[in-house]
């Protein structure tokens, strides 16, 4: 099988994919140094929890993310919870947003809501991916390819594949458009399971370097994310409403 067969058809095994796990770690653009390890459900409906940590960002620069039912809760930060009354969970509600949205990281949320499982998919658009070697990934073997590629064949590479799939892609890469990151050096590392194990993407945006390694734990296990207690929440919708009255 050629570099580009093989890479393909890791993508398009994402298609089947309806839970992940993963760690991540890297530099990220504004934001420093970040390590997470997050786990994510994509079907039948879109839930996520994520425990990261920016040094940073100041304070611990610790924070959890969970996502339920289209609502995101951001808490785990002692800063946070002095700010908000004791309160140690801030809510935002991001009902407007389809599932597919929520999956590709549409909420705005940054790295945190960025699906790695569709950005897997990225190494498709490169016009020069080869095979670097076989390496072993956390204890499992792999093909390492790597290659180029900028967001104009990224979105010539998404054609070809069905509507929901080509959204949820279009939408994780809008957040490197936002980002100002137009071209990026993609690394790929897939098990003799022709799923992907690890993913590097580095490229250079509008405030600073981009360096992640996605590290995939493992797809398809149950993944169950429950929401914070009310009495620990605070809403910002209602935060909000209370600053300007309206």
């Amino acid at each position: 099988m050629t570099p580009a067969a093989a890479v393909a058809k890791a993508a398009k095994n994402t298609e089947d994919i309806t839970s992940l796990r993963y760690r991540m770690t890297g530099q990220y653009p504004a934001q420093g140094k970040v390590t997470a390890e997050a786990s994510m459900r994509l079907k039948p409906t879109v839930a996520m929890t994520m425990k990261m940590k920016a040094p940073a960002q100041g304070a611990d620069g610790t924070a959890e993310i969970r996502l339920v039912d289209k609502v995101m809760y951001i808490g785990g930060n002692a800063e946070m919870s002095k700010q908000m009354d004791g309160k140690s969970w801030l809510k935002f509600d991001l009902s407007g947003l389809t599932d597919e949205q929520l999956g590709a990281g549409a909420s705005g949320a940054g790295q945190a809501e960025q699906n790695p499982a569709a950005e897997s998919t990225f190494l498709t658009g490169a016009k020069d991916v080869k095979k670097v070697g076989t390496e072993t990934v956390d204890g499992v073997k792999t093909t390492h390819y790597s290659g180029t590629v900028t967001l104009d064949t990224l979105r010539k590479s998404f054609k070809s594949a069905d509507k929901a799939t080509r959204e949820q892609r279009e939408k994780s890469l809008q957040q490197y458009e936002k980002l100002g990151i137009d071209k990026m050096t993609v690394d790929m590392w897939v098990g003799d399971d022709d799923l992907t194990k690890q993913l590097r993407m580095k490229g250079q945006a509008d405030k600073g370097p981009l360096d992640m390694t996605v590290t995939f734990l493992d797809y398809n296990k149950p993944v169950t994310v429950t929401a914070p207690a009310a009495k620990d929440t605070a809403d910002l919708a209602e935060m909000l409403k209370g600053l300007d009255g309206s």
